[in-house]
């Protein structure tokens, strides 16, 4: 008797995601990368405004890859100019859904902050 998998739970189930969270999927989201890439996308991706320890990146990766959001990849960029100690991840289709469920989340924060006046017009 073959055992069913459980469904994996809405992505709303993860709402709302701490700031980092949100940062790494999104770090992960177009390419495969290693820590340290992470650390890089998400400060040039806020312009220095978060900068992620080396403590909260890899406690925030293995939360990540325990909730089935990420996963460690064996594939490299370019292996032979590349460190075999480095791990590369990449964003799940759940890690997927659940980005786009926090977007969709914020975008409706920010809209009715603009209704109360605590957020500005769009420019």
């Amino acid at each position: 008797m073959a055992v069913r998998q459980a469904d994996p739970p809405p992505p709303e189930s993860f709402l709302p995601l701490p700031v980092a969270t949100f940062h790494i999927l999104m770090a992960v989201a177009d390419e495969d990368r290693h820590g340290y890439a992470i650390i890089q996308d998400v400060e040039g991706r806020t312009g220095g405004d978060l900068r992620l320890s080396a403590g909260t990146l890899y406690r925030t990766i293995q939360r990540l890859l325990e909730q089935g959001l990420i996963t460690e990849t064996n594939e490299r960029p370019a292996p032979e100019l590349d460190d075999e100690r480095r791990r590369y991840y990449r964003i799940t289709a759940l890690g997927s859904a659940v980005a786009r469920a926090e977007a969709t989340r914020l975008a409706k924060l920010v809209r009715l902050a603009r209704i109360s006046g605590f957020a500005p017009e769009k420019a």
